[in-house]
């Protein structure tokens, strides 16, 4: 696959991670925030299997894949890693990460939830994924159907994820974090999934609980 990051050094990694942490709990600061209330999520879909023990060894121990596929073959080689899936979910999917998950973040659909009832089990846990900029044919509830959607879920919806449309300027993300947090709130939510690689800052600054980052982890 293109793009792989290879060549990963524990020491670099973890590092990285002291700086990517530092700069965490410096905006939980900022914002009046428990800097332990933030987890540290590490995105995974472009490190290799072979590269995964490099990961673990940095100290990371939350890591989030993107694909299916993957995520099954790299959660039975670590299991001792806390696993959530993190991509776009295709309901014919769902039976198969969630014996490895802890967290799905991106349900978004009707047919999800379908298969969520009938695979499920009594501690399953999802996020509903929301697409509050309104962008045409991006993944995600729309925040005026989010109350009936929950309703609808057949296990536990602990919190919202979103991606804002893409920026180079993290202070653009800004009004859509804050954006999910209202919603959120509104609807008793606790956990928000919010922020990358380049914007993590400020969603930190707008209550994010947990924070997806890959690069800046890896030196990519």
């Amino acid at each position: 696959m293109a793009g792989l990051i290879t060549g990963l050094e524990p020491e670099a990694v973890r590092a990285a991670t002291a700086r990517v942490r530092e700069e965490i709990d410096a905006a939980a600061r900022r914002a009046g925030r428990d800097p332990a209330e933030v987890e540290l999520l590490a995105a995974v879909k472009y490190i290799p299997l072979e590269e995964l023990g490099v990961v673990a060894e940095a100290g990371l121990t939350l890591v989030g894949e993107n694909r299916a596929q993957e995520l099954e073959a790299k959660a039975a080689a670590h299991p001792e890693l806390r696993w959530h899936f993190i991509g776009q979910l295709q309901s014919r999917k769902v039976k198969q990460i969630l014996p490895h998950v802890e967290l799905i973040h991106s349900v978004a659909s009707d047919s999800a939830l379908r298969q969520l009832e009938q695979h499920g089990r009594a501690d399953t846990e999802i996020l509903v994924e929301v697409n509050v900029a309104g962008e045409e044919g991006k993944a995600g509830i729309a925040p005026e159907e989010l109350g009936a959607f929950i309703e609808r879920a057949p296990v536990r919806v602990s919190g919202l994820m979103t991606m804002p449309p893409f920026s180079e300027v993290a202070e653009d993300s800004r009004r859509h974090f804050a954006a999910l947090r209202e919603l959120a709130g509104r609807h008793g939510l606790t956990r928000l999934s919010m922020g990358t690689s380049q914007d993590f800052g400020v969603a930190v600054e707008e209550g994010a609980t947990i924070v997806r980052v890959g690069t800046r982890l890896y030196g990519a």
